[in-house]
């Protein structure tokens, strides 16, 4: 594998001086804490600064510590992460609170923190780097990006993960021992607001003298992944409204369901022992709405259905919700937007 050239330590300068001037002023950075730097660790996982800012103030103002959290109920965590998607997080980050108030002094490395429920690599060595000066270097997307630019590295990976795995050496490495939170923190800062995925800001970049993909010419060729595979479903959903008080009809997912546990959304045709064909000829066509999941697009038609049309007796997963009670239930993040959009 490509090294960094020897002046590591001019690489560690230049970056840790632009982080401390350039650094976008991020709440869990102005007032740190480290259960302010655990929160915001996991509500970062596979969400971006700006989507989770108003979340995290939302959170913050309803449990400011791990004490009000592990005191809370499973019901209360999940309605408050309501709208970030990925909801294992939460219920992880539950989990977590409750497992570290139950410890009589909290642990400070990394291989004990992630002895802890929803705890990886990635993040054990992020909060104890942050909060303890742990010298564990981080290695997610964003500083796979980086070090793959650093060192021009031609090697095609299978994906983020594994040019993870294969980059951590390096990136323990270039790690600035002396400041190792602030050294993580500047990297991924780098990684999201210069190096990026896409039109790299290599004009402004810190450490761009110690960059051999800059110097190229070509930046955006690295790190070289394998296409991903996108597998395109269509999923034909029900607008149901029952006559007299209109109230709406959900689909209750159940508890320990693998996706969307415990969370309502728009009944498809299967939930309601339709054919996709069928549901289509039982009503107008109101919306298609379409989204990404992991590997999978998804486009989903939303039609009318008349109450007269479905089976009797509802299955007990599927559940009427009166309009006005709608905002009070755990419903899917892009399924709220349809309903809101569809109520009016």
């Amino acid at each position: 594998m490509p090294a960094l050239p020897s002046d590591a330590p001019a690489f560690q300068a230049a970056l840790l001086a632009w982080y401390h001037t350039q650094r976008r002023r991020l709440p869990w950075r102005e007032e740190p804490s480290l259960y302010r730097t655990v929160v915001s660790e996991f509500m970062l996982q596979q969400t971006q600064v700006k989507t989770m800012l108003p979340y995290f103030a939302r959170w913050m103002d309803a449990l400011p510590d791990f004490t009000a959290l592990a005191a809370a109920s499973e019901a209360e965590v999940v309605k408050l992460w309501e709208g970030l998607g990925y909801y294992t997080r939460a219920r992880n980050l539950h989990k977590l609170a409750r497992a570290l108030v139950a410890l009589p002094e909290l642990p400070r490395t990394p291989a004990a923190w992630r002895e802890l429920p929803g705890i990886g690599p990635y993040t054990a060595a992020a909060i104890t780097s942050i909060s303890f000066g742990a010298t564990a270097a981080v290695v997610d997307g964003n500083v796979v990006r980086i070090l793959a630019r650093l060192t021009a590295d031609a090697t095609a990976w299978r994906d983020t993960t594994s040019a993870g795995k294969a980059l951590t050496p390096l990136a323990g490495t270039v790690l600035n021992h002396a400041e190792p939170g602030d050294h993580n923190q500047a990297m991924m800062e780098l990684g999201a607001t210069i190096c990026t995925r896409h039109n790299p800001l290599c004009t402004v970049c810190p450490v761009r003298p110690f960059c051999a993909a800059a110097r190229a010419g070509d930046p955006e060729a690295y790190p070289r992944l394998a296409a991903k595979i996108i597998e395109a479903r269509t999923v034909l959903r029900a607008w149901c409204r029952r006559p007299g008080d209109h109230a709406l009809l959900l689909h209750r997912n159940a508890a320990d369901a693998r996706r969307l546990a415990g969370q309502h959304e728009l009944p498809s045709a299967e939930h309601l022992g339709l054919t996709p064909a069928a549901l289509a000829a039982a009503g107008p066509h109101l919306a298609t709405r379409k989204r990404g999941i992991t590997r999978y697009r998804f486009t989903e038609p939303i039609h009318a259905l008349p109450a007269a049309s479905l089976p009797s007796p509802l299955p007990a997963e599927l559940v009427w919700v009166p309009v006005e009670e709608v905002e009070t239930v755990l419903i899917s993040g892009p399924h709220r937007r349809w309903i809101r959009e569809l109520l009016g």
